[in-house]
């Protein structure tokens, strides 16, 4: 009887039960589904400008482009720029991991200080950073000459060429990693690392097997943008000497060499699309939403013990390293600047003083350009993050490695792509804030977007689609469910593009308007001079400026 009563209730529900089964909380044709790819439509067509320029001009010249791509120099470069890539991911994930845990799980004393610091070297612009280190490490540098009257020592090791790039390029891109790790740390669910313990895991072993799984997506988003932020950076290895793709296309554009130059960035492109290919067969099929409802529990924090010492030790140490040193190194520069030049006026007859006060518009329009670049390129990001992790598919997939791609391109390419298209289709827009804004966005839309994904892959389908049962439509959902669950992943990736926008040096130069100077330009105008100490006024205010909404989204989050 009851058997056949089971029988009655399943067949009366049956038809709900269908539709329910039927029923796409995102129909394939919505108005909202549309917006989202109209957005990323938009994205594409704004990258895809520039392999355009680049193939418009190979098609002018690609004998002397062939004849580059032929000779083995650029098979040695191509070494270089892998190597070096390769060498600082893993590098700062070994550094971001184990400090992202510490700072947010344990009971580290003065942890939220720490996160604040750790993530600080991420505003210094890596020229700066090169020029402060050689001017510290190299063999006859500021160390020497302090070690010398204690030890007697004469020399230190060579810092130029590949030693010196890979340790810059470390201690200034760990923090992409540090930042999405931590960020999905205090997210993580403290039941499933409880549960194991209950089990009689032991804490380590939990961390192996439950924790550093979790992480995998945030450590392969990390690790990602610091791969492309290797590949495309300029200002280390043209400083410390060490030839990667990006400095000898700079070369090559500076000789107007148009055409080898187009070739090697062509190549770079490719050495990216190989990148990510390797990153998505390397993300797997696990998944890593809550599936629980309510507000995850905050961490308890892990006792460490006699560890809290070599914790310290440890944290300080890449503190040291990676911000007081280079820090130190700025102010003995500007201190030294003032003394030679204090009451003496320059060329221009303006005094150091006035000097100073001049610095202060260059500051208004560094702020002015990141932080609207910053929002444009949150904006546009969140198309792809919806689709890549909410519709994925080939469409979405491809949206997604278009944007990453995007980021290894130098700066200068974006420049003058912008410009080429700017002069014949767009005269209108040539040297203004808007042209100069979409090239941060197809620069820097990557930091967005990796962090946009990440807070929505831990965001449970289940809870849109109790939304969607209730007949809301899916933009609603998304305002009043979604948005709220990955607004902190949206502004950690709005505070990586507006630190980088602060550091972006080649596409403002070339693409801002006239009269439109910033503090990046300022300090390369005097570093490229030889005027050392009068660089590092305007570079001491931009890592001022860059570091007050870094600590202030640190410190805002709860601990």
């Amino acid at each position: 009887m009851a058997v056949n009563e089971l029988r009655s209730v399943r067949t009366l529900l049956s038809p709900h039960i269908t539709i329910q089964q039927k029923r796409r909380y995102w129909p394939q044709w919505s108005l909202f589904y549309l917006l989202l790819v109209g957005g990323a439509l938009f994205v594409s067509a704004l990258i895809l400008l520039v392999p355009a320029y680049l193939l418009i001009r190979l098609n002018s010249g690609w004998v002397d482009a062939a004849e580059t791509l032929l000779r083995p120099q650029t098979w040695q470069v191509l070494g270089n720029t892998v190597g070096l890539a390769l060498a600082v991911t893993a590098a700062t994930a070994v550094l971001a991991v184990p400090l992202a845990w510490l700072t947010t799980c344990t009971d580290l004393p003065g942890k939220r200080v720490w996160a604040v610091l750790l993530a600080l070297p991420l505003v210094i612009p890596s020229f700066v950073a090169a020029f402060v280190f050689a001017s510290m490490l190299t063999p006859k540098g500021l160390l020497q000459q302090a070690l010398y009257p204690v030890f007697g020592l004469e020399r230190l090791p060579d810092f130029y060429g590949f030693t010196g790039a890979f340790y810059v390029l470390t201690v200034i891109s760990y923090p992409f990693t540090f930042l999405t790790v931590r960020a999905a740390l205090k997210r993580m669910d403290p039941a499933l690392v409880e549960a194991a313990r209950s089990l009689g895991v032991a804490p380590w072993r939990a961390f192996f097997r439950v924790t550093l799984p979790y992480l995998r997506p945030s450590v392969l988003a990390g690790s990602l943008l610091v791969a492309l932020y290797v590949l495309r950076d300029f200002g280390v290895v043209a400083t410390l000497q060490y030839s990667t793709f990006t400095r000898i296309i700079y070369n090559r554009y500076m000789a107007y060499k148009l055409d080898a130059a187009a070739a090697l960035a062509l190549v770079l492109v490719v050495v990216t699309a190989v990148i990510l290919y390797f990153e998505q067969k390397s993300r797997g099929r696990a998944r890593y939403e809550r599936i629980s409802i309510g507000v995850a529990r905050q961490h308890k924090p892990v006792a460490l013990g006699w560890w809290k010492v070599p914790a310290l030790a440890f944290v300080g140490s890449v503190v040291f390293a990676a911000l007081i040193g280079p820090a130190s190194g700025l102010v003995y520069w500007f201190w030294r600047g003032w003394q030679q030049d204090y009451g003496i006026k320059d060329l221009s007859g303006q005094s150091n003083i006035g000097s100073l006060v001049g610095l202060i518009e260059p500051a208004g329009n560094s702020l002015l350009a990141s932080l609207l670049g910053a929002l444009l390129a949150m904006a546009l990001a969140l198309p792809i993050a919806i689709l890549v992790t909410r519709r994925p598919g080939r469409l979405s997939h491809l949206f997604e490695k278009l944007t990453y791609a995007s980021y290894a391109l130098p700066g200068i390419v974006v420049a003058l792509s912008f410009v080429f298209f700017g002069v014949k289709y767009a005269h209108s827009l040539y040297q203004t804030l808007p042209m100069m804004l979409l090239a941060y966005v197809i620069l820097f839309i990557p930091q967005a977007v990796g962090a946009q994904r990440t807070s929505l892959l831990q965001v449970s389908r289940s809870l849109e689609e109790a939304g969607r049962s209730l007949g809301k439509r899916p933009s609603a959902v998304f305002r009043t469910i979604t948005l709220p669950l990955v607004k902190p992943g949206m502004l950690a990736g709005g505070a990586l593009v507006f630190l980088t926008c602060m550091k972006e040096l080649p596409a403002t130069l070339i693409l801002s308007p006239i009269g439109f100077s910033t503090l990046s330009a300022q300090v390369w105008t005097n570093v490229s001079e030889a005027f050392f100490a009068r660089a590092a006024a305007p570079a001491l205010l931009l890592v001022l400026l860059s570091s007050v909404p870094l600590a202030w989204m640190t410190l805002k989050e709860k601990a």
